[in-house]
């Protein structure tokens, strides 16, 4: 009876750090996919320049402000105020 005992508290404890491996290991592999700064793919287009704060962004993602039939370009709505505050 106190062996049949020993043996499941044996297999438990068996049990309970093939667990912890097998959490462990799947914890690396989400960090290995998470780790390091993502970096930006390659941009396509034309880059356009910011007139307020010199950020140059794709044309095709930029706001547009045309004034005195010259079109500006504007990386935030932020920088699009700033000009018509000038």
């Amino acid at each position: 009876m106190v062996a049949a005992f020993f043996r499941l508290i044996l297999f438990a404890f068996i049990a309970y750090i093939v667990f912890l491996v097998l959490r462990i290991t799947r914890g690396l592999k989400k960090d290995r996919r998470q780790a390091g700064p993502r970096t930006p793919g390659p941009v396509e287009g034309v880059m356009v320049k910011d007139e307020i704060c010199g950020t140059y962004i794709p044309r095709d993602e930029a706001l547009t402000e045309v004034r005195d039939g010259a079109v500006y370009y504007f990386c935030s709505e932020e920088c699009r105020r700033r000009l018509k505050n000038r």
